[in-house]
């Protein structure tokens, strides 16, 4: 089974500073279809403008991604970490037993593009950390996630896996599915056609019951692959 999330049929906030996409049910935006998937909790995809952002706020047992497509965060948290993430790279926090943290736009001449992602760890209670990283650009495919921190990916606390693949235009591919795992296919920019689904750039599928997916890329293309345990 492949289902489409298209980008335009998201929850939507635009509060003038920031405007958010919400691929789950996620602050006033409810839709008792749309809770999750699998451990993934939130996809929010958001455009902040310069200067502005999330005040101090706090965070319990929860993984927290952030992948920024376009410009700097500015992050300060109560574990004293005060850094930039700069367009390209990736930063995972454990909330934990607790962790209060703030994000801003680092940028006085253009607006913060980023993914916010929140995964649902597999036990509660840990102890709150933090991590970023900056991959080499994008190109293959490349293990950005992994329980274990294999490859030099960021550790995660779930059975789950994240890839960022880049491909280029006319490129086929395959991905094999293993029995029982279910997938989340974001699409970061491009367009590709997914066992004849076409998804363009903010598009995800949902992928369960599938043994393997054939990937073609229409044009130079990023994607986000989610590895993810049964429900």
């Amino acid at each position: 089974m492949i289902f489409l999330r298209a980008a335009n049929d998201r929850g939507h906030a635009n509060h003038g500073w920031l405007d958010s996409w919400h691929t789950f049910s996620f602050a006033d935006y409810y839709d008792a279809k749309y809770m999750g998937f699998s451990a993934l909790r939130v996809i929010n995809e958001d455009r902040i403008a310069q200067g502005k952002g999330f005040g101090t706020h706090p965070h319990k047992d929860m993984e927290i991604l952030t992948y920024v497509l376009d410009g700097t965060v500015e992050h300060q948290d109560s574990m004293g970490n005060k850094e930039q993430i700069h367009a390209g790279e990736f930063q995972i926090m454990s909330a934990g037993t607790g962790v209060r943290h703030s994000e801003y736009n680092g940028r006085d001449d253009k607006a913060l593009h980023l993914y916010q992602i929140w995964i649902i760890p597999q036990q509660t209670g840990l102890a709150p950390r933090y991590e970023q990283r900056r991959f080499d650009a994008p190109q293959g495919r490349q293990l950005v996630l992994s329980p274990d921190a294999r490859d030099g990916s960021l550790k995660v606390f779930q059975d789950m896996t994240l890839s960022r693949w880049a491909l280029t235009g006319g490129q086929q591919e395959t991905l094999a599915v293993a029995p029982g795992r279910r997938v989340w296919i974001q699409v970061v920019r491009g367009e590709l056609d997914i066992n004849g689904q076409q998804a363009g750039a903010s598009d995800a599928l949902a992928v369960w019951d599938e043994a393997a997916l054939t990937l073609k890329a229409g044009r130079d293309s990023e994607i986000l692959i989610f590895d993810l345990p049964p429900v």
